[in-house]
Order: C-alpha cells, then structure tokens, then sequence
C-alpha cells in the first residue's frame, strides 16, 4: 500500500511509578533521517532503538521524542557538591577582588549547569520490553497514519494522471491540422524564392519534413508511463522513488510534444500537461 512519509504517532504507558509518553513525527526526505531525544536513562538502548524506527519506517525525516514522569511527582536528582562549593568560592573570590559585598550566591549557583543532576539508574529487562513495546505501538499509529494519506496520495495521482490521460486524446484533433499549416507555410516561403514549385519535389520534401516532426511514438510511450505510474501506486511496498523515475520519463514524452507541436491549441495542451506533471512530481517527494 503506498504511503506518505508525513505521519504522527504516540503511545504511553506507566510502569515502574512513572509515565512514559513515546511520540514520532515524521516527514519527507531522501533517505532515513532519524532524531532521537530520549532520557539518559535509556540512553544504553539508543542504538536498537534507532534500529527500529529505521526498519519500520523505511524512508523520512523522523523525530522521536521519549519522556519519563514520576508518578509520585518526586524527581530523584543529587546535589553536585563539589560543583557548588567550586562555583562558591570562585564567586566570592572574584566579589572581593572588584570590591563588591558578599551576598548570597547560592540562589544564582543552584541554576548553574550540572549543579543539580538527576540520580540514573540502570533499566531491567523488563523496563526495556515495556519501553520496547510503546515504540512498537507508536511505530505502529504513525504507520497507519502515513498509510491514511497514501490513499490520499492515490487519489490526487489518478485525478493528475486522467488528466493528462485526457488531454493526451485531445492530441489527434490537431494533428491533421497542423500539417496543412506546416504545408501552407512551406508553399509559401518556396514561392517567394522562386516562380515555380516542382509539386512532386515538394511533396517529398514535406513528407520527409514531417516525419520528422510526427508524434506517434511520443503519444505511445507517454500512454505507457501513465499505465505503469497506476500499476506502480497501487503496487506494494516503498514505490516513492521508482514513481519519481516514471514522473521524469513522462515529462520527456511531454517536453518532446512541445517541441513537436507547431499548433497554438496543441500547445496549450501541452502547458496543461505540464502542470498537472508538477503536481505529481510535488507529491511524489512526500511518498514512501
């Protein structure tokens, strides 16, 4: 099923007296792009985390944000002594030699970094399954998520896709018509070279000039690309990148018209073309 690489996800649970919240927000990108900020306390298990979000989510840039509250409304943290009485005596060392009094630097020490430090402790196994199981649950809403906007994806591809699909039939109309143009044009820039115009000579040179100039092959192949870009959007799995190469092909077939057209109206259709192609192409960069 095709998806975006835009989704959210979030999971919680409590255990061990305290609420832990796993969120995951995710966008396009490349390749995968994982920011994780977690607690020190399950830092030891950054690496498998990373693993997992990588191997669930394939492609995107993905912020992955894991926060831990006691229960009890008690933070277990520590007082850095050897910190405080350092930045103590500095302070009133520095006080009495520009000349100020003493005051009570405890206050300003205190919001001094590292001065207060949270107690760590390390995680049982049955924390890091618990833990384990959250990311899986996030992982999976994030996944439904991104697989409710691929099908909106779908449906903005196939509304672009028709309609370049029905601007491709307005194609023979003008076809006809852009010969007698081209034909009439010739004529008379021949006549105003010369008196006479040898018909059989002519009519040779135009053929061999329109050959040159047909469309056939161009209006084939970009009915194939259109054909395979539906097959390809409702295949299975990662289909993001392999849908831009379809785009690009595409947007050869359609160049190639326009340089071919030689016909107000044909080129106007050409133009359409062009647009709903951009329209794909900006939403294939948000797909999977």
């Amino acid at each position: 099923m095709l998806q975006s690489m835009t989704g959210y996800g979030k999971a919680f649970g409590t255990f061990f007296n305290k609420k832990v919240t796993v969120e995951m927000r995710s966008l396009n990108s490349k390749g995968t792009d994982v920011h994780l900020k977690i607690p020190n306390t399950y830092k030891a298990y950054e690496l498998p985390i990373r693993k997992m979000i990588g191997n669930a989510l394939e492609r995107g840039k993905v912020e992955c944000l894991i926060t831990e509250e006691s229960i009890e409304g008690k933070a277990k943290v520590s007082i850095n002594t050897d910190l405080v009485v350092a930045y103590y005596s500095e302070m009133k060392a520095l006080a009495n030699e520009v000349g100020e009094e003493s005051k009570d630097f405890l206050t300003t020490i205190m919001r001094m970094p590292e001065v207060l430090q949270a107690q760590e402790s390390e995680i049982s196994e049955e924390e890091w399954q618990k833990l384990k199981a959250l990311i899986e649950e996030a992982l999976k809403n994030i996944t439904t998520f991104r697989e409710e906007e691929g099908q909106s994806l779908i449906t903005d591809f196939s509304s672009s896709i028709n309609e370049i699909e029905r601007l491709l039939q307005e194609v023979p109309k003008y076809e006809q018509v852009r010969i007698d143009i081209i034909r009439e044009r010739m004529r008379k820039g021949l006549e105003k070279l010369t008196d006479g115009v040898d018909e059989n000579r002519f009519e040779q040179e135009l053929i061999y000039y329109i050959e040159k100039l047909d469309v056939s092959e161009e209006k084939t192949r970009l009915q194939h690309h259109l054909d395979y870009f539906r097959t390809t959007m409702n295949a299975s799995g990662a289909m993001g990148k392999k849908l831009g190469f379809i785009s690009q092909e595409m947007g050869r077939e359609i160049n190639t018209l326009g340089s071919k057209a030689y016909h107000a109206d044909l080129q106007k259709i050409v133009v359409e073309m062009k647009d709903y192609l951009e329209k794909i192409k900006e939403q294939v960069l948000n797909t999977l």
